[in-house]
């Protein structure tokens, strides 16, 4: 089976689908990770930029992952892409990597770029190709989707949980290579927010670590 996790950010896929990807990965299924957007040179020093590459590639080696695409669009900078542009080149990686599963970030995330790249994604799966996804969820990303105004149209809840217990430790290792990323306790890019999240989702299903994600579709053939 082949699962596609589209990141607006580099990290993003982390914090999200983390344990999840590293799950799928044991189980002998081919994970695939898209990123959409990368810093703009005007906005962070070209060091930096480098590092951070180093740091995805260092991280999804680590976790297995097959194959990482890099859309290169200017982070932050999302909404003044053409639309349909993106569309098509999201499209065309669905069409390439054909994925059973698809994992988006979540539409009412704070970052206008979370939202962007979402809706693009939705335009790419929808079910009338040859190929059609079967599974599409939307993921949680600290920071992001608990810092956005609270409002009914926006709030994340969650439907399904995946149990990552045996696999929070990886998940933890693999955040760990993102050293341009994180930050200390009490930040919610903390090494110790992310395990305290899994740790919580997990206790709403009775586990001791989860995942916890939105199902937008599910087809059951």
């Amino acid at each position: 089976m082949n699962v596609l996790v589209v990141a607006p950010h580099a990290d993003d896929e982390i914090l999200g689908v983390g344990g999840t990807i590293s799950k799928y990965v044991e189980e002998g299924h081919d994970v695939y990770v898209c990123v959409v957007t990368s810093g703009h040179a005007s906005m962070f020093p070209e060091e930096v930029l480098d590092k951070l590459r180093d740091e995805v590639k260092a991280s999804h080696r680590y976790l297995g992952i097959k194959e990482t695409l890099f859309l290169e669009y200017p982070a932050v900078m999302l909404s003044e892409v053409p639309k349909h542009e993106l569309n098509k080149k999201i499209n065309n990686v669905i069409d390439e990597i054909k994925p059973e599963v698809v994992f988006i970030p979540h539409f009412g995330d704070m970052h206008l770029d979370h939202f962007i790249v979402s809706q693009s994604t939705m335009v790419g799966v929808r079910p009338i190709k040859e190929h059609k996804v079967l599974e599409i969820y939307s993921y949680e990303t600290l920071s992001e989707t608990e810092w956005n105004i609270p409002h009914v149209s926006n709030s994340f809840v969650p439907n399904v949980y995946i149990d990552i217990s045996d696999y929070l430790d990886k998940k933890v290792k693999a955040m760990s290579y993102f050293t341009t990323q994180l930050v200390e306790f009490p930040h919610p890019r903390s090494l110790e927010a992310i395990k305290s999240l899994a740790k919580l989702r997990g206790s709403t299903v009775g586990v001791k670590a989860a995942e916890a994600f939105c199902m937008i579709r599910r087809i059951i053939k």
